[in-house]
């Protein structure tokens, strides 16, 4: 794309941009809006008007179908291509060769470390993986039965009144000590969730062990001296944590934008984020495709399962994608990793019901005219399973490495002088003004 000095000068020194022109047939008014990276600004919008004295036009998009909320540097995505970028590298490229905390540095900082930044950013992270011992006491008030993702949330949040220096988040110093904080001490919460949830007593980190060799033995360390998870597994988890590591304006990173605007602390902010990850609609989406593939049940089922997908009786789980019209680059990757988990595992019987789900789905005109094909959760929730982790964990695996993402949105966020406190409009369609009689 051409920049303005080079438009300038093509033009003989003016400066000529692109615009879109619109007329009001109300008015049978002309009006010339500039155009910038193929979007034109909702306020320029405003003058038109019928009325001097009217508030201007406005545009409806009431899922952000088609609104820009910001300018990002962070992700790029090209859904109809297939394209996944962390700060311009492929994700295939860094899910191969990069480890997650890498990919997290490159992700909050804008480039991947060198060997000096590498060893300070992973000393910091492992410096701050313990909790404070007052948060065993505020996880030991839930139900024996508390759904991990429910605590994770509520650890967040209060993680703001152990940090109340945490608030002044215009200091560039106060930033960089509440990003170690939450990179550190995500996997210690979502480890301790869980024992929670079974009746396990709490593991300490082991700062001796690399992030996702942390997570595991936290999670999974019974009573052997040293934990030692298998380095397939290990590396499994390590690459399904890059992939999550970020992933555009999906909704809670918009969450964690929309509360951080306020300059709300951000445990308090990614707390937000996190609920929203939380729904069924996003970081459930994985285990409704465990669920599609229990109610399915035996290979034998499938082509009437498929029948009841075409006549509207239900539903595709781990098929298409908001964003990708093409085979999500995640699903490839996480694809070809499953058979090196399943040969340390045991093959996940669900799997044969899933490659014929994708089999039939990607040969199918019906799935095919419609640009439905495997997304991330579609193995992901199989993978998972296939490591012991139960099912209530699923959103909490996600929750873990997004966390470099929605800070990096925080911080990209707080640093644009063209962001103010997220305040949409609406329609008003209710009733004109009455009188109380």
């Amino acid at each position: 794309m051409e920049t303005k000095e080079a438009v300038q000068k093509k033009n003989g020194g003016a400066l000529k941009l692109d615009t879109l022109k619109i007329t009001d047939s109300r008015t049978g008014k002309e009006f010339e809006i500039p155009i910038d990276h193929e979007t034109v600004k909702a306020t320029d919008l405003r003058k038109i008007k019928v009325k001097d004295d009217d508030f201007g036009m406005m545009t409806y998009d009431p899922a952000f179908m088609n609104t820009a909320s910001c300018k990002s540097r962070i992700t790029f995505i090209d859904g109809d291509k297939g394209i996944l970028r962390y700060r311009g590298y492929p994700i295939e490229q860094l899910a191969e060769k990069k480890s997650y905390l890498e990919v997290a540095y490159l992700v909050l900082y804008g480039e991947l470390p060198n060997k000096t930044q590498y060893e300070e950013w992973e000393n910091q992270v492992r410096f701050h993986t313990y909790l404070h011992e007052n948060v065993k006491g505020l996880m030991e008030s839930f139900r024996y039965d508390a759904h991990p993702m429910g605590i994770f949330v509520s650890v967040l949040a209060a993680l703001s009144t152990f940090y109340p220096e945490a608030k002044h988040v215009l200091d560039p110093e106060v930033r960089r000590k509440q990003v170690w904080r939450l990179i550190g001490k995500v996997p210690t919460i979502a480890a301790w969730a869980y024992r929670h949830s079974i009746g396990l007593p709490y593991v300490y980190p082991e700062n001796d062990l690399t992030y996702p060799e942390n997570f595991l033995s936290m999670m999974f360390k019974v009573a052997e001296a040293k934990y030692k998870p298998d380095p397939v597994l290990v590396k499994a988890l390590e690459v399904l944590f890059i992939l999550h590591a970020d992933h555009e304006q999906n909704c809670s990173a918009n969450a964690m934008r929309s509360i951080g605007s306020s300059q709300v602390d951000p445990y308090c902010a990614s707390a937000g984020a996190a609920a929203a990850l939380y729904g069924p609609l996003h970081g459930g989406a994985n285990e409704a495709v465990l669920r599609m593939l229990d109610e399915i049940g035996s290979m034998d089922k499938v082509p009437a399962f498929i029948k009841d997908v075409k006549d509207g009786k239900g539903k595709l789980m781990g098929f298409g994608h908001r964003v990708y019209k093409n085979y999500d680059p995640r699903a490839k990757i996480i694809k070809k990793m499953a058979d090196q988990v399943f040969g340390v595992t045991g093959k996940n019987p669900k799997l044969e019901i899933a490659l014929e789900l994708e089999r039939i789905a990607l040969q199918d005109d019906y799935f095919v005219k419609r640009k439905l094909y495997p997304n991330v959760d579609f193995y992901s929730g199989l993978i998972y399973q296939a490591m012991k982790f139960p099912v209530d964990m699923f959103p909490v695996l996600f929750a873990i490495p997004r966390m470099s993402g929605w800070l990096a949105q925080w911080e990209e966020m707080l640093m644009d002088p063209e962001q103010k406190i997220a305040r949409p409009r609406q329609m008003y369609l209710g009733s004109d003004k009455r009188d109380v009689n």
